[in-house]
Order: structure tokens, then C-alpha cells, then sequence
């Protein structure tokens, strides 16, 4: 049998950035390259109905095995990866975690201040990159994870209801489940292995908006600029003042939303400011949009034009509603995390995965952990021992499910 680790270190080669900007499905045809991978690896396993779909999603079928009538679930990760850092060229390399700072290169390295928790590794072997990259944990891990986890029920002949297995692109641009049929899949529930450290188990996420604020300046030469010039660069910045500047990100945790700059350009003639925009509770995220329409509104009041103009578009939301009343699919995963060991901890995602939309489309589907850190940046490491661990608890999940 292969390990999640070879499976991983292989997986993490593979150039899959997804990309929001191309306006195709799947954003990047570069996806499918790992897709392709991912199904002669499938065949081999002799799973049934090994296909792509339009969109680049990959799906199998695991069947049941003889004599047992459980429910059919569904395991899913996402093989692309985030744009926020390069996937390319990855150069993934095992070291054990001796304590202290962990350099990658001569720039980046990981500590306990940029990661807490850091230092409870000591001991165990870490997956990292030569500082250059993001390593694609976010959601390698998860792909690697799901195959080993197939591959040992195989081998193993333990007992399992049906499975299907999904590989989707374009989790990280909010396109991940496009082309999924929920009612064609003819599954009753599912995981998404797309989580953090061992242990956890998510059924809350962000309630989720994109912001793209666009400013038309007047331009004219700066010699004879006076009351005649509207600089857009300016009029953008001014926009970005007024949003509260302790609701971001870096300053902000647990169930606490945000306002969130991702790209800037400008000139004296027209800038562009892109936002995304997040909370867990739905009349907070709307409160929030209703502020950058204020804020835009104030600025066109300012200059006596309507030089500025916010696009809001709804990206995905909060899936706790639809969970929550099915608790045997949480009670399911927590049994089998406590087999392995591991006492589940529940905490609220703070982004988004495939599975809040699957559940707002019929199928119920909370988030399971990776062993995957920090995420989307040059730091980001994945922990050996807890990959192994979750194999196993996906394993147990697909033997207890009844």
C-alpha cells in the first residue's frame, strides 16, 4: 500500500492554482493534470465509474461491500490550490521538528510566534518547503489522505457502505462543487477533509461576500490641476479610511468578522480595490455590505460625482443551519476520532470549504481536519504523524457509518 505521505510529497509537485480571473471552469485546465493522476490511481484501485466532469472534478465510486446496507457518503477534497502564494515549482522536503525556529531559507522561517502550537511538534517529522512556495496542504493532504484511507479499506477488506469519492478544483476562488448534481450523486451525507490540526471537526463557517470598488478620477495635467483633477488613487485610499481598521484578518479571531484589502491598483484616473468580506453571523455580513455602500455613497456626496461604484456579489454561507440537525453525521466523526485516540475539538471555520455549499444544496457535509498549517503562505507545513492519524479516522468513519 501507498503511505499519505508519498501519495502527499507526489500530490504537492503538481502545479493546480486556481485562478478567479480567467472566467473558465475549471479556472486553470492546469488542475487536470493532477486530476488525470488522480484517476488512473483510482482504476488501479478497480474503483467503479472513474470519471472528470466538465468542470474538471473527479469522481469514483467505492462500493459497498458485500452484505452491508449503510448509508452512502462522500469524501471530498479539493486539488487546487490558493492564489495568495506560488503552487509552482513546489519543493516539499520532510524534517524533524527539533524546537525553536525552523529556518526554510535564508528569509522565512516557522516559530511559535507566527504559529502557537508550534513548539508541541517537537519530535515529529514536519512536511515543509524551501520558503519559496506555499506547499498545498490546503488540500493535498485531504486528496492524499482520502486515497490512502481507500486503498487501506481495500487492502484490508473492512467492512464500508457505499463511498464515493470526490476530487473538486476551484475550491479556493468559491467554484469548488460547480458541476456537482447533489441529487445524481445519491449521497446522504459527506466530509470534506479540508481542516487544520488534528482534531478538528468544523460545522460553522463564514457567512462570505466579495467586494470589487471601482473609482473613475478625473485627469488633466498637474500644472493646471487646480479644482479641476479628482485623483482616483486618492478617492480609493479615502473609501478604504473609513472602513474600521481593527476589523481585518490580522486583529480579528474565532467568530469575529472582517473586511479583508486584497488587491489594490490605481492611477490618477481610475483605481480598483478588491475586497473579501466575512462573518458568521448573516445580518453582521449584511450590515457590513451596507456599509461599503455608504461609504461610497459618502464619497460621491464628497466630489459631487458618482466617481465611485461597489460590485457585492454573495460568495457562499454559514452551513451550521444545516448540519445541525443531522448530529449523528458529527457523531459519527467524533466516535472515530476518539477510536484513534484523538478528542475531537469543534471550532468555527474562519473561510469557507466545499462543503457549505454542498450543504445549502442537500447534502450535509461538516469539515474534518489535515494536519495541514497556516495555510495560502511561504510557512505553511503539514505534520507527518497526524496525516497518518487521519487516514485512519477516515477509515473508521466509513466502518461506522450504519
Amino acid at each position: 500500500m501507498e503511505s499519505a505521505k508519498s501519495r502527499f510529497l507526489r500530490y504537492v509537485t503538481y502545479y493546480t492554482t486556481s485562478d478567479e480571473f480567467t472566467g473558465t471552469s475549471p479556472s486553470t485546465e492546469r488542475q487536470k493534470d493532477l486530476g488525470r493522476a488522480l484517476m488512473q490511481e483510482l482504476e488501479a484501485l478497480k474503483l467503479e465509474d472513474v470519471h472528470m466532469d466538465d468542470c474538471g472534478n473527479v469522481l469514483a465510486t467505492l462500493p459497498a461491500s458485500e452484505g452491508v446496507d449503510a448509508p452512502v457518503i462522500a469524501l471530498i477534497a479539493h486539488m487546487d490550490t490558493a492564489p495568495d502564494a506560488s503552487g509552482e515549482n513546489v519543493k516539499p522536503r520532510l524534517v524533524r521538528y527539533e524546537g525553536g525556529e525552523l529556518k526554510l531559507n535564508d528569509t522565512v522561517s516557522l516559530t511559535e510566534a507566527l504559529c502557537p502550537g508550534l513548539e508541541s511538534h517537537v519530535g515529529e517529522e514536519l512536511i515543509v518547503t524551501d520558503g519559496t512556495t506555499l506547499l498545498g496542504a490546503d488540500d493535498k493532504a485531504g486528496v492524499a489522505e482520502i486515497m490512502a484511507a481507500v486503498e487501506t479499506m481495500i487492502e484490508k477488506n473492512v467492512k464500508h457502505g457505499e463511498v464515493r469519492v470526490i476530487f473538486t478544483t476551484d475550491e479556493e476562488i468559491g467554484n469548488g462543487v460547480d458541476g456537482l448534481d447533489v441529487q445524481e450523486l445519491g449521497c446522504d451525507y459527506g466530509y470534506t477533509v479540508d481542516g487544520g490540526p488534528l482534531g478538528e471537526i468544523e460545522f460553522e463557517n463564514f457567512n462570505a461576500a466579495s467586494a470589487v470598488l471601482t473609482v473613475h478620477g478625473v485627469g488633466v495635467h498637474p500644472g493646471s490641476a487646480k479644482n479641476v483633477m479628482i485623483n482616483a488613487a486618492t478617492a480609493a485610499m479615502a473609501f478604504h479610511a473609513m472602513l474600521p481598521e481593527d476589523e481585518v484578518p490580522e486583529k480579528t479571531d474565532g467568530y469575529e468578522g472582517f473586511f479583508h484589502l486584497t488587491e489594490m491598483s490605481g492611477s490618477v484616473t481610475e483605481a480598483t480595490l478588491r475586497y473579501i468580506i466575512r462573518d458568521h453571523d448573516r445580518d453582521l455580513l449584511e450590515a457590513r455590505k451596507d456599509k461599503f455602500n455608504l461609504a461610497a455613497e459618502f464619497i460621491n456626496r464628497k466630489y459631487g460625482l458618482e466617481l465611485v461604484k461597489v460590485t457585492l456579489k454573495d460568495a457562499y454561507s454559514n452551513m451550521k443551519e444545516m448540519i445541525l440537525p443531522h448530529q449523528e453525521i458529527l457523531d459519527v466523526a467524533r466516535t472515530a476520532m476518539r477510536k484513534n485516540g484523538v478528542e475531537p475539538v469543534t471550532t468555527p471555520i474562519r473561510g469557507g470549504t466545499d462543503g457549505a455549499r454542498l450543504s445549502f444544496m442537500g447534502l450535509p457535509c461538516p469539515n474534518l481536519c489535515t494536519g495541514g498549517e497556516l495555510a495560502h503562505g511561504r510557512n505553511e507545513f503539514a505534520v507527518l504523524e497526524e496525516m497518518e492519524t487521519i487516514v485512519e479516522i477516515v477509515k473508521s468513519i466509513a466502518e461506522l457509518v450504519e
